[in-house]
């Protein structure tokens, strides 16, 4: 699973609260890593890189609230927020779910991992909290989501699992209370022959493209932007119509996007909604506008897929991340102070940047963004004499495409066009992977070669 446990090696300058925060905010990411644990051996191993006694990131993050504070307890923000988010995933899978029984088997998994590794009074009452609390516990979450929501049919067999996991834990509660209560987890420990040779754990890395993804995410954060996430499968409305892009647009032909091939409509009369791969991040920067009134600062990364053939540039999936700012006040000048501020955050004070007028349906107007080659210095000139490989010799680079929001977008979201303003960008992650690692083929991405991939850790 790719939890960051380095996560825990950068919160030592961090006092209490912010602390807490911090904890919380990474509870986030771990809820959606449970989700991907989609089989028993999947969330055995996401279970323990969480609560192994020896090397669990929670155990970790829990010495530096202990030492931070003097005390760890059910009360800590970000602690109760780590602790419920595996499990608030697992409810809202069975919530979303007809019968709700096969999700009993990971949360008493998840609920045993965590009591077996609770050596110590202090652990064990976060572990009994989790589980009994009424007002954000699991027993009475399990009541309130699956039991009472339950279909009738499913109610029998879903209150028989309830009880008898009930039942279970809480025996094994108090079978682990009396462990601690005699002294037997510290007699265990204390029989470990401390002079045999320590396990050697492989430990991964994780992909180049998630490690860009993150920075660049972190450099937005740091600025007031917010990260959403959506489908990958996409309707017309949202991936072209909603952002400009009309029926009779090139793009929109099967040359250019992939649309699913969908089974008839149950009455065989009516034509099924259509729906394609989305070919760009920005349909959920409409999803967002009609949720969300002005003002509106999200970042939209994800996986997005066009029908190019495979080259050394070009893949027909690939990832992005996708920017919006809307407002009352929000300038063309805001939006290139954005833009440079980020460029220099990720590639360095040093270099320049330039914006090219351009045409996007979305954005009017629109430029293209180039940046001054960080390879050669801008000069356009390699190190050891002749043109510079990357920019070809001419000092400059194209990144992405931006420009200030279109007002006809406005229309399909109820924003008052004459009140509010904003800037929309799209920044393709493999191509700046690429230009700031030196790499030459976007496929070898791709490609799952443990050689390449050592080389990031």
């Amino acid at each position: 699973m790719p939890i960051n446990a380095r996560f825990a090696e950068n919160l030592d300058e961090l006092d209490s609260p912010k602390l807490q925060k911090a904890i919380a905010l990474f509870a986030d990411r771990l809820e959606d890593e449970a989700g991907k644990a989609n089989t028993a051996e999947e969330q055995e191993k996401f279970f323990s890189e969480l609560f192994d006694t020896q090397e669990g990131i929670f155990w970790s993050l829990y010495s530096k609230v202990l030492a931070k504070a003097g005390r760890v307890t059910w009360a800590d923000y970000g602690i109760r927020q780590f602790l419920r988010a595996p499990a608030k995933r697992f409810l809202q899978l069975g919530s979303l779910s007809d019968n709700p029984s096969r999700y009993f088997h990971p949360i008493q998994r998840y609920m045993e991992t965590l009591i077996a590794n609770s050596t110590d009074v202090g652990k064990f009452t976060l572990a009994r909290a989790l589980w009994e609390s009424r007002a954000e516990g699991i027993k009475s979450a399990i009541g309130d989501y699956w039991l009472k929501n339950a279909k009738p049919e499913a109610k029998r067999e879903v209150g028989q699992l309830y009880n008898e996991l009930t039942k279970h834990l809480e025996d094994l509660l108090k079978q682990r209370f009396g462990v601690i209560e005699s002294g037997g987890e510290a007699l265990a420990r204390e029989s470990v022959d401390l002079s045999l040779p320590g396990l050697l754990r492989l430990v991964g890395s994780r992909h180049l493209i998630r490690q860009v993804f993150q920075e660049i995410e972190d450099i937005f954060f740091s600025i007031g932007f917010s990260v959403v996430e959506g489908p990958e499968i996409e309707t017309p409305y949202y991936n072209f119509e909603a952002l400009n892009i009309p029926e009779f647009h090139p793009v929109r032909e099967d040359m250019d996007t992939f649309y699913l091939e969908l089974p008839p409509s149950r009455d065989k009369k009516t034509a099924p909604t259509p729906l394609l791969l989305r070919t760009h991040t920005s349909p959920m920067q409409i999803r967002t506008m009609e949720k969300q009134k002005p003002p509106v600062r999200v970042i939209v990364p994800g996986k997005v897929y066009r029908r190019d053939n495979p080259d050394a540039t070009h893949s027909f999936a690939f990832h992005q991340i996708e920017g919006l700012a809307v407002d009352t006040d929000i300038t063309f000048c805001d939006f290139t102070g954005t833009i440079e501020y980020f460029v220099q955050q990720f590639f360095g004070p040093s270099v320049k940047t330039r914006f090219r007028p351009s045409y996007f349906p979305f954005t009017e107007p629109s430029v293209e963004f180039d940046v001054s080659c960080p390879f050669c210095g801008g000069t356009g000139t390699a190190a050891g004499g002749g043109a510079c490989s990357k920019c070809k010799g001419a000092a400059w680079i194209e990144l992405f495409g931006a420009g200030m929001v279109d007002p006809a977008v406005y229309g399909f979201v109820n924003y008052d066009a004459k009140k509010v303003s904003g800037f929309a960008f799209g920044i393709g992650i493999d191509r700046l992977a690429m230009l700031k690692y030196g790499i030459d083929d976007i496929q070898i991405f791709f490609q799952n070669d443990v050689r390449f991939l050592k080389q990031f850790p």
